[in-house]
């Protein structure tokens, strides 16, 4: 038996001769990409839960706030306020109660402050140096405890950061000298506090 070679098919009809496309191996080629690609989006998306999940049960929190400031002051704490709609500021793992930030999980947390005083000029000096910036644990007014005590002294603006251990129910709060007040610009007044440790 002798093998003919194998010759494409010519059209009927035309001179040409048109080679046919395996479809079914086109198809099965096609079919198999678009399985492998569903896998690795489903290997993504679980990835990416599962990361969000282990942060947040881990107790993963960050706050940047800024200063909600609504009308005359009356006592020495500031009041703030988190939410990405007002600009740079945000909550996440934490709770805001009443202009005061609580600490839902216990750990280590980075605390940065920055305040500047509206009512301020270098002319002042002498006044300006008995104004105070203090942040605290003030849960109850029997468990207070200070956490940074900032003195303006020649300044107009003052900022610190610190590493402090901080339980579960922890309301921080920040205390200024009155009668000065804070500005109300974000980029110059603002505080936040990032979980670093459990």
């Amino acid at each position: 038996m002798q093998r003919r070679p194998r010759t494409a098919m010519a059209e009927e009809g035309s001179g040409c001769l048109v080679r046919r496309l395996p479809w079914v191996t086109i198809l099965r080629v096609a079919f198999l990409l678009i399985l492998i690609g569903m896998v690795i989006y489903c290997f993504v998306c679980n990835q990416r839960l599962a990361q969000q999940q282990q942060l947040e049960s881990s107790g993963w929190a960050v706050a940047e706030l800024q200063l909600n400031h609504t009308g005359p002051r009356h006592d020495a704490r500031l009041h703030w306020q988190g939410n990405p709609a007002l600009g740079r500021s945000f909550v996440h793992g934490l709770e805001l109660d009443y202009g005061q930030l609580r600490i839902q999980h216990p750990g280590i947390y980075r605390l940065h402050i920055q305040v500047t005083l509206t009512n301020c000029s270098s002319t002042w000096t002498n006044a300006v140096r008995r104004a105070t910036l203090a942040v605290g644990i003030c849960s109850s007014a029997t468990h207070s405890i200070s956490l940074l005590r900032l003195n303006f002294y020649n300044a107009c603006t003052v900022a610190s950061q610190r590493l402090t251990y901080l339980a579960k129910g922890d309301t921080l709060c920040t205390n200024l000298t009155l009668p000065w007040l804070p500005s109300r610009n974000s980029d110059e007044t603002f505080f936040g506090v990032q979980w670093v440790h459990l």
